[in-house]
C-alpha cells in the first residue's frame, strides 16, 4: 500500500506522469471541462471536497512552479483568494521556491485549461474557485 498522503490512484498517476511545465487544473463544480482533457471527478456533494483541500492534497506530491488564476476571483471571491494566497506562500516556502501567479480573464482561463493534462473537479461552489498548476522541477 502507498505510504504517501495522496491515496487517489488517478491523481497519483497524473502527478507521477507530469513533467516540467505540464499543467493541471483544479476546478470548482461548475467549470466546463473540455472533452479533450482527462476528467478526474472528485465531487461528492456541494462543497465536498473543497477547492483548498484538493489543492493542499495535490500540492503535497507536486512541485508547483506557477499558477494561473481568473482575474474575476479578486472581486467575486476575495475571502477565498486571501486563503489561497496564504496557502501558495506557505507552499512556496515549503518547496524552497516561490510560486508565481499569472492573472487572466475567466474566458482565457477556460481556453487555457484545454492544455491541461487533466481537470480535477471538486465539489466547490464558490465563484471562480479554479486554478491551473504548472509543474516545476523537484531538484
Amino acid at each position: 500500500m502507498k505510504r504517501g498522503a495522496l491515496l487517489n490512484s488517478h491523481l497519483s498517476q497524473l502527478i507521477s506522469l507530469s513533467g516540467h511545465t505540464d499543467e493541471l487544473t483544479i476546478a470548482d463544480a461548475g467549470l466546463p471541462i473540455p472533452d479533450e482533457c482527462q476528467r478526474i471527478d472528485l465531487a461528492l456533494i456541494r462543497g465536498v471536497p473543497t477547492f483548498l483541500d484538493t489543492l493542499n492534497a495535490i500540492a503535497g506530491d507536486l512541485q508547483i512552479e506557477s499558477v494561473v488564476l481568473a482575474e474575476e476571483m479578486q472581486s467575486h471571491s476575495p475571502a477565498l483568494l486571501a486563503q489561497l494566497t496564504t496557502m501558495l506562500e506557505q507552499l512556496g516556502q515549503a518547496q524552497g521556491q516561490a510560486i508565481a501567479i499569472e492573472w487572466v480573464s475567466h474566458e482565457q482561463f477556460k481556453q487555457r485549461s484545454r492544455n491541461s493534462r487533466a481537470v480535477v473537479r471538486t465539489g466547490e461552489c464558490q465563484p471562480y474557485a479554479n486554478i491551473i498548476l504548472k509543474a516545476g522541477v523537484a531538484f
